[in-house]
């Protein structure tokens, strides 16, 4: 096997790995809330994210556990957020959708359907005008595709020249809702050209091309080219949520996708070229458990987040005034405020 034949592969065990250890966690009660599972789908990101550069920006939906840990955010810091622990990526605040790491440049994790792609035209448009070459990726299902915001984010995108990839991962259901029931073209890459911007679809199916159409995409929106759009035709083999009872899909549909699935095809390909015995595959699901097992005893033995931060991020410090001195003076002493954070009545006069 090739190091990136390896890695291609790696990526996608450890994604699929992760994905079914939540799913179980999930119903010991021990990750609650909400819960999207990236299975069937682990071939984008195990294919798109590489092609990135380490300062690149990554933007996600609320199924971005995999985009997360390709991306370098620890299975440790993962789980330990699923878990709603104070060592997780988000401080144990955001949970599985709202993963985050500045450090990575992952900007979530965003729950609101096509509300973070705004946010990856801010992105773009800062490193363009602080002359960066940087490139933003971001990631959405085809349910924000019938969202205003991806209009006006794609239509500016372009009409600014900015440095985004949109990609959107089209898995035929926006939450219960058929692809052919909510868009009345149904070829995307075809929809998104009328932006005046490069567009093609991509088998997600196929990690070695996704990798292949984000290098593509990267180097073109790098090197002065404005926006690219990616449409990745892939399928998620469970439902949408762990809440969703999946009655609005033919099982014999799933079964279907599910002959195609990612992993088991290209590890068919990679045996027929005599790149990977068996030996090789059982070392890389053995390599994914120990991780995965070693995030899910970090999560257990992780502290709570302590009550005496519950305001932390929530309230900032009092709003101030031009005053004498540079830095301005309170508008409220301290006095002023209430125990719970919100202002007083008392009056305050300019």
């Amino acid at each position: 096997m090739s190091k990136s034949e390896r890695s291609l592969l790696k990526d996608m065990i450890r994604i699929r790995t992760l994905e079914e250890r939540c799913a179980e966690l999930y119903g010991q009660t021990k990750i609650r809330g909400f819960l999207h599972l990236y299975i069937g789908e682990e071939a984008i990101a195990a294919g798109a994210l590489p092609q990135l550069r380490d300062d690149d920006n990554v933007l996600g939906t609320y199924r971005e556990h995999g985009h997360a840990l390709v991306r370098g955010v620890t299975a440790r810091s993962i789980m330990a957020e699923m878990y709603g622990k104070a060592a997780g990526c988000s401080g144990g605040r955001g949970g599985s959708m709202h993963l985050f790491d500045a450090d990575r440049h992952f900007y979530g994790g965003n729950a609101i359907v096509g509300g973070h792609l705004p946010l990856a035209v801010g992105l773009a448009m800062a490193d363009q005008m602080q002359n960066r070459d940087r490139v933003t990726a971001c990631f959405f299902g085809e349910g924000a595709m019938a969202e205003g915001e991806f209009h006006e984010s794609m239509n500016l995108a372009a009409l600014w020249d900015l440095p985004v990839i949109f990609c959107c991962e089209n898995n035929l259901y926006a939450m219960g809702t058929s692809l052919e029931s909510s868009e009345s073209e149904t070829d995307l890459a075809l929809k998104a050209s009328s932006y005046n911007m490069p567009a093609w679809r991509i088998d997600g199916m196929d990690v070695e091309a996704v990798a292949a159409g984000m290098e593509r995409a990267v180097t073109t929106s790098r090197s002065g080219g404005g926006p690219v759009f990616l449409e990745f035709k892939t399928y998620r083999f469970r439902a949408h949520s762990m809440f969703d009872p999946d009655l609005y899909r033919d099982p014999s549909e799933i079964e279907e996708w599910k002959s195609r699935d990612p992993i088991t095809s290209y590890a068919s390909v990679l045996t027929e070229r005599g790149s990977l015995s068996q030996a090789d595959e059982e070392a890389l699901w053995a390599q994914a458990q120990e991780e995965v097992d070693d995030a899910v005893a970090f999560a257990e033995e992780a502290e709570w987040e302590s009550p005496a931060t519950l305001t932390d991020h929530v309230y900032g410090p009092a709003p101030t005034r031009p005053g004498d001195d540079a830095k301005g003076e309170p508008i409220l002493d301290p006095d002023d405020w209430a125990g719970d954070g919100i202002a007083s009545n008392r009056e305050v006069t300019a």
